[in-house]
């Protein structure tokens, strides 16, 4: 598939056409949602504000709020209380007719697809337009390129039946793409996919929103999927936000607990469990200071450590460690014991700052509780 010669074919949407300029693609003001009095707020006073052409991310864990917050931004759900707007145009005033053609500059993908088993390729991709109202001739003109978009051009009378869970979750993405919304939703839309066709499918979405400046909001809870495709995130925690912002200072900086905990199996911020109980609040004789290092840019490829026990004799024990990437941009977060560095401590802290790293002193370890058994220091 020529991805991006199907997607400059397609495009109708001129570059800002999409609202007024400076005006955010999404805007949530004080949204609140409960179901229920006994079981209270499911989204407690979230406001966020996401910018056109932006892929925003929203993770949390299980029961967060973040499907709810993205079924709130087209009103599937209506909320208890707050506002929703989207290209300066409230959503949440709207009702009847005004709300679904404002729906129609809002486009969603499922993580089950949602396509209809009876029809074609071709007749799920149509059925959005039958509900505008277009015209059979203007129907038919209109599936080729949306089809030429995701792939799917030799697949139009095809029935799902007859197709693998990336394609069917392609002729998701075209009809999501039919009436040219600004907005892409798209809740846990690579969860059923393997790995290899969630590469695949965010390849997609990666191009879709390159070319068209599609703004696109993920709800995901798989973190490789923030790193690929995210460029700012919001955490949610028992519906509320509590953290947000771009995404590879919240891989490397996270500054809620919950963040830290969500992100450790991407990003090396939380010790083993073994590790962290035998860490001192504070130094004692016979402790040695443990070190979290975060390595950026070119940073994460030089021999800090070699050049700590260069310059200040140090004698490092490793426990923890990982270098990844988030877009283009290498990420790494070191944690280490700095044998012997006692008084050295505020000359070693200083050198890791020269050099661009972030570093803090998370505790202290004692000499000889710390030894190394299978290549984690326990």
């Amino acid at each position: 598939m020529n991805a991006v010669l199907a997607i400059s074919e397609f495009s109708a949407r001129p570059a800002g056409d999409d609202g007024p300029a400076g005006v955010p693609a999404v805007r949530i003001e004080g949204l609140s949602k409960t179901f229920s009095k006994a079981s209270g707020p499911v989204l407690d006073d979230v406001s966020l504000t996401i910018q056109r052409g932006e892929v925003h991310g929203i993770i949390g864990r299980s029961g967060a709020g973040k499907s709810t917050l993205v079924r709130c931004i087209n009103l599937l759900e209506r909320p208890s209380a707050g506002r929703v707007f989207v290209s300066g145009r409230e959503i949440t005033s709207l009702r009847g007719r005004a709300l679904r053609t404002a729906r129609r500059d809002i486009g969603m993908i499922f993580q089950h697809f949602n396509v209809l088993s009876s029809r074609t390729v071709a007749g799920n991709v149509a059925l959005p337009f039958k509900v505008a109202g277009l015209s059979r001739a203007e129907i038919a003109r209109r599936i080729p390129p949306l089809l030429e978009l995701v792939g799917l051009s030799d697949k139009a009378d095809a029935y799902p039946s007859e197709l693998s869970g990336g394609q069917k979750q392609r002729v998701g993405i075209a009809r999501a793409l039919a009436l040219d919304p600004s907005v892409l939703l798209c809740d846990e839309a690579t969860s059923a996919l393997d790995p290899e066709t969630t590469e695949q499918t965010l390849a997609l979405l990666r191009d879709i929103n390159r070319k068209l400046g599609l703004t696109i909001v993920l709800i995901t809870h798989e973190m490789q999927v923030l790193r690929d495709i995210a460029t700012r995130v919001a955490v949610l925690d028992h519906g509320r936000l509590v953290e947000e912002g771009a995404t590879f200072n919240v891989l490397a900086f996270p500054k809620s607990a919950v963040a830290r905990s969500f992100l450790s199996g991407l990003v090396a911020h939380e010790l083993p469990p073994l590790v962290a109980a035998r860490l001192l609040p504070e130094a004692v004789p016979g402790s040695d200071p443990v070190l979290r290092i975060v390595f950026t840019g070119e940073a994460a490829h030089d021999p800090i450590v070699a050049d700590l026990v260069s310059q200040f004799q140090i004698v490092p024990n490793i426990l923890h460690g990982r270098i990844d990437y988030v877009g283009d941009r290498p990420l790494g977060v070191l944690t280490l014991v700095a044998g012997g560095a006692g008084p050295r401590l505020p000359a070693v802290l200083s050198r890791l700052a020269s050099l661009g790293l972030f570093v803090e002193v998370i505790g202290h370890a004692v000499r000889s509780a710390v030894t190394c058994r299978h290549g984690v220091a326990v």
